[in-house]
């Protein structure tokens, strides 16, 4: 019931609440202070409070996720840059993927996009199942497609060769069955799905960001394709781009830290040798 701009400020009081009790405060202040050692304890810490109050800004606007997402450009996304590549990406008849990582609100960015082009996005089921079926119509309202994780490979296979785009995430911890590759110090056990999609597809992997501006709206940016080198072995082209995109979305966490999700524990599968 809440004019937008006052459902943020209601939404980053919630996450300073969040925070202020220590919902997996821990988990964050351990990540941070490993992600940065060079920097102070009293700048991570202001990282983490920025980091809830932006969580609580991104649970707000999605009961009106479909609204927002059709919102004039200009009212609640200030700037849209990059769509180009996505079109480009498309004329070669191949699908796209389109990659990013718990950062923003990237929901609300993926319906932007699909605004312009067909996107479908992979979704992870919700234990409760009222939740699970109040996002789904949501994101149905707002334009997109529902891939299930897990029994949607199929399904992303033939969204990409209808010369579609498929959205997901690939930032949290893959547990054993990841590759490890460097992020932010550290190797993370990092889920090859997206990599190993475009290297079997010929799809392109394109990587786009959203970030809250000081003025609550929303700055996207979409960055060229990773282009799949062919001739090359896929096993190595699945790795050498998987460890691209993290290194991107580095650049990124590292521009706009507060915007990450360091409540996870992305670096909780040891790598072969502790190392």
């Amino acid at each position: 019931t809440l004019p937008w701009r006052g459902a943020l400020r209601a939404g980053a009081g919630l996450g300073a609440l969040a925070c202020r009790l220590g919902i997996r405060r821990g988990v964050g202040r351990e990540n941070l202070a490993r992600a940065f050692p060079d920097r102070s304890a009293a700048e991570r810490e202001a990282t983490l409070w920025g980091c809830y109050r932006e969580l609580g800004r991104v649970a707000a606007e999605y009961p009106r996720l479909p609204r927002l997402a059709r919102a004039p450009l200009g009212e609640v996304v200030a700037d849209l840059r990059g769509l180009e590549h996505i079109g480009r990406a498309l004329q070669a008849g191949r699908g796209a993927v389109l990659l990013s990582g718990h950062y923003g609100n990237i929901e609300l960015m993926a319906a932007v996009v699909g605004r312009h082009f067909p996107v479908s996005i992979v979704v992870r089921r919700q234990s409760n199942p009222w939740v699970d079926r109040w996002l789904e119509r949501l994101r149905l309202r707002a334009g997109l497609g529902i891939i299930p994780l897990g029994a949607g490979l199929r399904a992303a296979h033939e969204w990409l060769g209808q010369n579609r785009c498929v959205a997901l995430l690939a930032d949290q911890d893959a547990r054993g069955r990841g590759l490890f590759v460097p992020f932010l110090g550290r190797a993370a056990s990092t889920a090859r799905g997206p990599a190993e999609l475009v290297v079997r597809t010929g799809a392109a992997l394109v990587m786009g960001f959203d970030v809250r501006r000081p003025d609550l709206r929303h700055e996207m940016t979409v960055l060229p394709p990773l282009e799949v080198r062919r001739g090359a072995p896929p096993s190595h082209e699945v790795e050498r781009l998987t460890a691209a995109h993290v290194a991107l979305l580095e650049q990124w966490v590292r521009r706009h830290p507060e915007q990450w999700f360091w409540v996870h524990r992305r670096w909780k599968t040891p790598p072969p040798g502790g190392r």
